[in-house]
């Protein structure tokens, strides 16, 4: 059983003790992505549209590093800071994952990371 820590700059850097995604046994396990521009490491200016679609970029590049795609997550869970917003990141993720969706979990939360509307973690086969 090897444990591999996965980093690119393509997406955000931590902003705390955590690993972007660690890989285990064929499974990758990524950090919650918020929607921050990795250049910058700032929030994207925008609604929660603009923001979801942060995220889910952050997240392609993130398994791309790691060698593995969007095709391949297994599981997601939506941090919500509205759940009225849950009908456009909805509609947002699914562009994500048109054919075979991942299982999923979409909760409010009282408060995201910067104050962010959005914010998703997943695990993926690798």
């Amino acid at each position: 059983m090897t444990r591999e820590v996965i980093s690119t700059p393509n997406a955000p850097a931590a902003i705390g003790p955590y690993s972007q995604a660690i890989a285990i046994d064929g499974l990758l396990f990524c950090s919650g992505q918020i929607p921050l521009d990795p250049a910058t490491g700032q929030v994207v200016e925008g609604d929660v549209s603009v923001q979801t679609r942060q995220v889910m970029e952050n997240i392609r590049a993130l398994l791309t590093a790691a060698g593995t795609s969007l095709e391949k997550v297994v599981k997601t869970t939506i941090f919500l800071a509205d759940m009225n917003d849950f009908a456009t990141v909805n509609a947002i993720y699914g562009e994500y994952f048109p054919e075979n969706p991942p299982a999923r979990s979409t909760v409010q939360v009282a408060r995201l990371p910067r104050d962010v509307q959005v914010e998703v973690e997943v695990i993926v086969l690798r």
